[in-house]
This record gives structure tokens, C-alpha cells and sequence, in this order.
């Protein structure tokens, strides 16, 4: 389980993160919702100890990040699908990974396959689309088959086939138990992918609940977004209790 307690960040007078507090549970898709500029990957990197708190806490399994004793097995994270060397290869730059992370080097060639990658493995990254650049971001996430996965705007950039893949696959791997966290601005995809959301504006939290909840009575996610970011400046701690 993820769980952010109080968590709050300030650069300077700008608040980006303001008192947020929220649980991510095993076996379900998590969306982490808002608009650019809302706080979420400013969330995320607090989870991931890449950011120090101004105040509060963010741990995984009971732990800060920083003090997993097997992080890169534990947590797999995508934050910049084009983070890879252009020049390596799919299955080089997965290798230097494997290496770094001091995970096991067969991995490469099951994650590989497991995105659909594995017919491009031995292609130059500068070669890739975006959504393949996506696909083997996730594949660098799912290496030391974590129980845990935070994922940045995973679906930029695909295609409606490649909308689809992910889709499967994030509820694939909540299926299997996973603690799956995504970050995204795009609501309607998050409404067929995701079964609890935590939605972000100007750093503060709106609402904390189940998908299910909030579009109760036929509206559709992003109309629940709209209605709450559109109900006043003094955001609501919890739309609807899990």
C-alpha cells in the first residue's frame, strides 16, 4: 500500500502540494487525477523520495522509499518515457537497467515481450514513437516485477490501439495483486481504467473515492471533475468515503 499523510511542498511562496492525504490500495487501479500544474508528479516524487516534503509523509508497505531495502524490486516507476539513450537499443538500454537496478538480466527479454516490444529489442531508441518510447518506459518499470507501480502519464502519446494495451495491462496487473498508481489528466480514459481516483487542484485535494462513486446518477468522470473544481475556491478533503 502507498500512503501520503499530510504531505505538503513549498518552492519559495509557491505551494505546489498543500496538505494532502490519501491511501492506495493493492488490487486496484489508482488514478491520480488533476490538470497540468495541479501537483501530481510533484506527488509522485515525494513517493519516490525525489523530492524532500515540506511537511508530512509518503510511504510504501509502511516505509519511505529512500529506506526499502530492495527499492528498484519493491517499485517500479515511469516518470519520463524519454529518459532512454537514444542511441542504445530497446534491449541495451533495458540491460543497463537490469544492471544498475542490480536486477536479473533475463528479465529484459520477458519484459520485453510482456509490452510488445520484443520484435523491436534490437532497434535504436532515437527510432521509436512515442507510444513505443511508453512501452518501454513501462517494460523498465516492470523489470524487478514490483508490487508496487507509479506511473507518470503513461498513456501519452498512444494510440487508441495502444490506449486499449494499457489498459489491459494496468488492470491485468492489479489483478494480480499489484498496487498500481497512475498519474493522468486524461479523465475519460481513467474512468475505464480505473476503480479509485484521487483528484488534485492547485495542490490541494478535491476528492478521494471510487469511480463508481463519483459518477453515480449517470454523470461521466469529467463532468464529476468539473462540478467539484467548479464548486468554489475551498476544496472538499473527501468527495466520498471508500
Amino acid at each position: 500500500m502507498i500512503r501520503v499523510r499530510g504531505l505538503s511542498k513549498r518552492y519559495g511562496d509557491i505551494v505546489a502540494v498543500d496538505d494532502v492525504s490519501f491511501d492506495v490500495r493493492p488490487g486496484v487501479v489508482t488514478g491520480l487525477l488533476g490538470p497540468n500544474g495541479s501537483g501530481k508528479s510533484t506527488t509522485i516524487g515525494m513517493i519516490l523520495g525525489l523530492e524532500r516534503p515540506t511537511a508530512g509523509t509518503a510511504t510504501v508497505d509502511g516505509r519511505a522509499y529512500a529506506s526499502l531495502p530492495a527499492p528498484a524490486s519493491q517499485v517500479g516507476a515511469l516518470l519520463d518515457a524519454s529518459a532512454a539513450d537514444p542511441a542504445r537499443t530497446a534491449r541495451d538500454h533495458l540491460r543497463w537497467v537490469a544492471t544498475a537496478a542490480r536486477l536479473p538480466r533475463r528479465r529484459v527479454a520477458q519484459v520485453l515481450d510482456q509490452v510488445g516490444l520484443a520484435g523491436a529489442a534490437g532497434r535504436r531508441v532515437r527510432t521509436f514513437s512515442l507510444g513505443m518510447s511508453q512501452r518501454l518506459g513501462i517494460a523498465a518499470a516492470l523489470l524487478g516485477d514490483p508490487a508496487t507501480l507509479i506511473l507518470d502519464e503513461p498513456i501519452n502519446g498512444l494510440d487508441p490501439e495502444g490506449i486499449r494495451w494499457m489498459r489491459d495491462l494496468l488492470r491485468g496487473l492489479a489483478a494480480e495483486g499489484r498496487t498500481v498508481l497512475v498519474a493522468s489528466h486524461h479523465l475519460g480514459e481513467m474512468q475505464d481504467t480505473a476503480e479509485a481516483v484521487v483528484i488534485l487542484r492547485r495542490g490541494r485535494l478535491l476528492a478521494d473515492s471510487t469511480v463508481a462513486e463519483l459518477i453515480r446518477g449517470g454523470q461521466s468522470l469529467t463532468d464529476a471533475f468539473l462540478t467539484l473544481t467548479g464548486a468554489g475556491t475551498r476544496p472538499r478533503a473527501k468527495a466520498a468515503a471508500r
